[in-house]
């Protein structure tokens, strides 16, 4: 066989994959399309929910998909719980629900239907500070401040939890009633990430606030 007559083949075979190729893109964008728009002419399903937020019953109607963080941050413009990796692996969107922690990025706010929930602009004001607020400032707990008001939900609500007798993974005996101490204030809190790495003084604002001297160290 020739050059030429290989170079011709070879040519072709070029040629027959590329047609293949661009008929399949032809063939396959109009499905696309009709496909999104048939999507894009849907209603956003949505439901009506109605919670207490830092001491004020809200009623929102939500897209069903929307977190609790997002509904706290762009319904309700309460933007002090802060969006991190948006995983429930940082714990910056941390706000307390009944009482209990959660991580609101990982939750959805139709769950909440009837709940009292208190994120960071709910314990205090800057005349009027809450005590966890008042020992983050006094100990220097943050730095850059991202992670600072979930910080502070999870130090108050880990402090109940202690005081209300929940075990922890620290505790060699799970059946005894926890102690303040700064291991099990520093197991508790490992789900809140600083990145400026400020822990040492997060547990001395915690130890502060607990009465706790021993704590401290």
């Amino acid at each position: 066989m020739s050059k030429n007559e290989v170079s011709a083949l070879e040519m072709s075979r070029r040629g027959v994959l590329a047609g293949g190729a661009a008929t399949a893109a032809m063939t396959a964008a109009p499905a696309a399309l009709a496909q999104e728009q048939q999507l894009a002419a849907k209603p956003v399903p949505t439901m009506p929910v109605s919670f207490e937020v830092n001491g004020r019953r809200q009623e929102l109607t939500l897209d069903t998909r929307t977190t609790l963080l997002d509904a706290l941050r762009e319904h309700l413009h309460l933007t002090g719980s802060k969006k991190g990796c948006d995983h429930g692996q940082c714990g910056a969107c941390t706000v307390m629900v009944n009482g209990v922690r959660i991580n609101s990025c990982l939750s959805l706010a139709v769950q909440h239907q009837g709940d009292k929930i208190t994120t960071i602009e709910g314990l205090g004001t800057p005349d009027k500070l809450h005590p966890m607020q008042a020992a983050f400032v006094k100990h220097d707990g943050y730095q850059c401040g991202y992670c600072t008001p979930g910080q502070i939900c999870s130090a108050v609500a880990v402090l109940d939890e202690i005081k209300r007798g929940i075990p922890s993974h620290v505790q060699a005996d799970v059946s005894a009633r926890p102690q303040v101490t700064n291991m099990e204030m520093r197991e508790r809190m490992s789900g809140n990430i600083c990145r400026c790495g400020a822990y040492s003084n997060i547990a001395e604002a915690m130890a502060d606030v607990a009465g706790v001297e021993e704590a401290r160290a």
